[in-house]
């Protein structure tokens, strides 16, 4: 398999020009230079390019962005904004992205290697109606009055209760989709009240630095929003270690998600953690094959396999398994790879060379262990980091190609011959994160859907996280949830006031 051309369509002056500007941290309102003077590269993953170079965030570039979040936090123009005037400024802040949403789109696909039509039209979308979601919850934050009773003789009380911003938010954030997962927590964040300090990944922090220049650009105030680039061992660590910080919300890797968690509870922060997944796709025979081919392969192939809810295992009715992994390979096989801006390419390039080696180690290990690559199990020769889209047929279910999150363009295929034996396969993995049926058989359906440990299920459809249904996981795949009411939850605190009247 090759690549295609680097036949790049013209950046649009927007992205050049923010491409063109020093970077440094957002930190109040203001773009403020790095207290270490060191920095670091981003790399172009299609051809491994430098983009351009970042700051290298320090404890004390943490505890200034800090700072400035607690000084918004207790200002009256935030802390006494009225709800509906939260919920205005919510809306323009999404008109603005929504203007700005080709140059976003490009700024992904240099920085992470996605399609840049997925990043405009998907992720750029899946932004749009995140906070547009959240913005209407402003005005419905209420508290409620209780009868409590009369404990004591002769004694009247009105009781009730009502809703606060947790405070600063410490937000650190993957680098497959960091536009995407950035607005998960900022979104809730401007909706409680809250103000946040972001730290997204050193691979991938373009898009989310120039979100928080859109923020400013919205009326959102000085401080609430703030970004400070850097790696996780100093700057995230000194950003889940300050007092200050009331909640971090964490998406990445389950090893980083757990030492966070350590840390965290040294000073009792609240903790989100949306952590890896392995989710399990179940085909059934009485599947549209066709649909679900698609489907499956929109599900593991899509950004690369780079997606935490990516459908990695794919148990197959035993009657239809020599047809379906073929109809899938062939279905792989027709995608076209190359360079996140090119106007045709299906797939785009690994985030790093680093990322690349790892998912090669885990195809080589499957084959290794018994498992036949149907199709593709090779890198791709060439600028960039590219892998061909793989199917794995038969690998061992103890294998770590099989247990482990791979996040690359990888999925293995094990036949089944009853639903138990299905469920049970599933849920044969230390993840929980999301699942995967394929069935025109609603009673098959509805025994499945409870048997499977895990935070979402999906039936006849690939993921598509919606801003209003909770997103998280069982098990290690994390703890709490993004999105939905419950995000809301997690953003604020519960306060109980009672008033003796007599």
């Amino acid at each position: 398999m090759n690549v295609m051309a680097n036949d790049l369509k013209t950046l649009i002056p927007d992205t050049q020009r923010f491409l063109d500007q020093e970077k440094k941290h957002f930190i109040g309102g203001k773009w403020i230079a790095g207290s270490s003077g060191d920095s670091f590269s981003v790399i172009d993953p299609s051809n491994a390019e430098v983009l351009t170079q970042i700051p290298a965030g320090t404890a004390e570039d943490i505890d200034n962005a800090i700072q400035a979040a607690n000084t918004a936090l207790n200002d009256p123009m935030w802390r006494d904004m009225p709800p509906a005037n939260r919920e205005r400024m919510m809306h323009r802040f999404a008109d603005l992205i929504e203007g700005h949403a080709e140059e976003l789109g490009q700024l992904e696909a240099l920085d992470v290697g996605m399609p840049s039509f997925v990043g405009q039209h998907v992720e750029v979308g899946n932004v749009l109606d995140t906070l547009r979601y959240m913005a209407g919850w402003p005005t419905k934050l209420n508290g409620k009055t209780m009868n409590i009773g009369e404990p004591m003789p002769d004694k009247r009380y009105f009781a009730y209760t009502q809703r606060e911003p947790v405070g600063v938010v410490g937000a650190i954030v993957p680098w497959n989709v960091p536009l995407m997962i950035a607005m998960w927590k900022i979104a809730p964040a401007l909706a409680t009240g809250c103000t946040i300090v972001i730290k997204p990944s050193e691979v991938t922090p373009l898009a989310t630095l120039r979100l928080a220049e859109l923020a400013l650009d919205a009326g959102v105030p000085p401080g609430v929003v703030n970004v400070i680039n850097g790696f996780g061992a100093e700057a995230g660590q000194a950003l889940v270690e300050h007092p200050l910080v009331s909640k971090i919300s964490f998406t990445g890797s389950a090893v980083t998600g757990k030492e966070i968690n350590r840390t965290a509870t040294d000073t009792l922060k609240n903790v989100t953690l949306e952590l890896g997944g392995k989710s399990p796709v179940i085909l059934l025979d009485d599947a549209n094959m066709e649909k679900a081919v698609q489907g499956i392969s929109l599900g593991i192939f899509g950004n690369t396999g780079q997606v935490c809810v990516a459908g990695s295992r794919l148990y197959i009715q035993a009657g239809i398994f020599d047809d379906a992994v073929e109809r899938l390979a062939k279905e792989a096989r027709s995608l076209k790879v190359g360079p996140g801006l090119h106007p045709e390419t299906n797939i785009g390039p690994l985030v790093s060379e680093a990322h690349r080696d790892k998912v090669m180690g885990f195809i080589n290990a499957g084959l290794k262990a018994g498992g036949e690559a149907v199709t593709g199990g090779s890198a791709i020769d060439g600028p960039g980091f590219y892998v061909e889209p793989t199917v794995l047929a038969n690998p061992p279910q103890s294998s770590d190609v099989v247990q482990e999150e791979i996040f690359g363009p990888v999925i293995t295929a094990i036949p089944f011959d009853d639903l138990d034996e299905a469920a049970a396969l599933a849920n044969d993995t230390t993840y929980g994160l999301s699942s995967y049926i394929w069935s025109r058989d609603i009673q098959n359906v509805h025994q499945l859907v409870p048997k499977i440990r895990a935070g979402q299920v999906y039936v006849n459809s690939s993921p598509f996280p919606h801003p209003a249904m909770p997103m998280g996981g069982y098990k290690q795949s994390g703890i709490g949830r993004d999105l939905g009411e419950e995000v809301i939850n997690h953003y604020t605190e519960h306060k109980s006031v009672v008033i003796g009247i007599n």
